[in-house]
């Protein structure tokens, strides 16, 4: 009996000074129950209206002189890049011998990474660091950002393709802005859905894309400065002419080197656009709540991402400056 009057007592949070200090009483716990009430009354009062899931990124503004239409995912890019310059501006105006603030955590992350570069690579990795480094650090920024507030949520309104919601404008500072409400679209009525300004990068298959064409690009440059001419011999061979097993191996071999572009381009594409898509629709189901934990999972989805995309193109260089087949030996 004591025993489990003592296991009672824990439970409780122990005895009569238990019960002024337990869960029930704790501060973190009432307010955990005012921020669930909170969110609550918000999920009632401003509800969310499911986007419009569109795989090309929509157009936000046209340059006038050229006319260049500008994508809301284009926009992220530049907002990436001016946060890596400017990043690395405020890094380094200032260098120390000994480091201390921003600069002390810019050079303990860049010499974590050149460290896994180097155990992968051996002495070749100072050479691949900083292609592999760029790589890492722009997906990892462009896919961290991609959960911010006003991702793909704020943006301009235009008439639905098709469904779509309806549209209740407010007057904020003078400023009038559209809402959309979810709810059902009458026949005659007119749907609407937004543009947003920003959205992720990698969620325009562009962006991978030509990422993918960089890093098989520079593999092919990376062979050739390692072995000269003889890295093409995988392909096709250079000391006579081929027989039927040797043909059916360089076609191997140029296919596999094309499927990487794929492999990398839709990889990254969709893990980072079907995050987006989720954030999206668990929002739309239980507002301000139930996405939450979502968030840490599209952290982790979007730092494996990089980590994934710039370690196998550092993996692919490598191999690439390693002989093939007799020429090895050589």
């Amino acid at each position: 009996m004591e025993v489990m009057q003592d296991v009672m007592d824990d439970v409780m949070g122990g005895g009569e000074e238990g019960c002024a200090s337990g869960c029930i009483t704790r501060t973190g716990c009432l307010g955990l129950i005012i921020l669930v009430v909170v969110l609550g009354f918000m999920a009632t009062k401003f509800p969310v209206a499911l986007p419009e899931i569109a795989l090309p990124a929509e157009p936000i503004l046209t340059l006038p002189v050229v006319g260049f239409s500008v994508t809301n995912t284009l926009l992220a890019t530049w907002l990436t890049m001016l946060i890596l310059i400017v990043g690395s501006v405020l890094a380094t105006r200032n260098l120390k011998v000994v480091p201390t603030g921003l600069q002390n955590l810019v050079e303990w992350g860049l010499e974590v990474l050149l460290n896994l570069v180097e155990s992968v690579a051996g002495s070749r990795g100072r050479q691949f660091f900083p292609l592999v480094a760029t790589i890492f650090i722009f997906l990892l920024v462009s896919n961290w950002m991609g959960i911010l507030p006003g991702f793909a949520s704020v943006g301009l309104v235009h008439e639905a393709h098709h469904g779509g919601h309806q549209l209740q404008e407010v007057s904020i500072l003078g400023f009038n802005i559209g809402l959309l409400q979810p709810g059902e679209v009458g026949e005659h009525e007119t749907g609407w859905t937004v543009f947003s300004f920003l959205r992720s990068a990698a969620t325009d298959l562009n962006t991978p894309l030509s990422l993918a064409l960089i890093s098989v690009v520079a593999t092919q440059v990376v062979g050739v400065q390692a072995q000269g001419l003889r890295y093409f011999s995988k392909f096709i061979s250079l000391r006579g002419p081929m027989g039927p097993v040797d043909t059916i191996v360089g076609l191997l071999e140029t296919v596999s080197e094309l499927a990487k572009i794929v492999s990398f381009s839709f990889r990254l594409f969709g893990n980072v656009f079907a995050g987006e898509v989720l954030l999206a629709v668990m929002a739309f189901i239980v507002p301000y709540l139930v996405s939450v934990p979502f968030l840490g999972l599209e952290i982790f989805v979007g730092f494996m991402q990089a980590f994934v995309f710039a370690f196998l193109t550092l993996i692919f260089m490598h191999m690439a400056t390693l002989g093939h087949g007799p020429e090895s030996e050589e």
